[in-house]
């Protein structure tokens, strides 16, 4: 197998770029006093990001996986974040296999 010194280039590239972006807004961060608006908005993002993610997933795709991230919604108002999502995955696991079972 060779690498090819442009694909090595590329990801090299594509890695510095990702690092820079995530190192520059803890620097901007930082800068600015985290109060109110702010400080909400920026709480909300990792919720944000994860539904941008997942929703896709659960509205594309069968019956199994709708199911599977609605316990998972259920299960994480209740239970911890790690539980649910434990929940989740043995949800649609279950679901695949009865499914594949008919």
């Amino acid at each position: 197998m060779s690498l090819d010194p442009t694909t090595l280039l590329a990801i090299v590239g594509m890695a510095i770029g990702t690092y820079l972006t995530r190192i520059n807004g803890l620097v901007l961060v930082r800068r600015f006093p985290l109060r109110g608006r702010l400080a909400a908005g920026l709480e909300a993002v990792p919720g944000a990001i994860l539904i941008a993610v997942i929703a896709p997933t659960v509205l594309a795709t069968g019956i199994a996986e709708t199911v599977a991230a609605l316990v998972t919604v259920l299960m994480a108002r209740r239970l911890p974040t790690l539980v649910a999502i434990i929940g989740g995955v043995g949800c649609v696991v279950l679901l695949r296999a009865l499914s594949a079972g008919r």
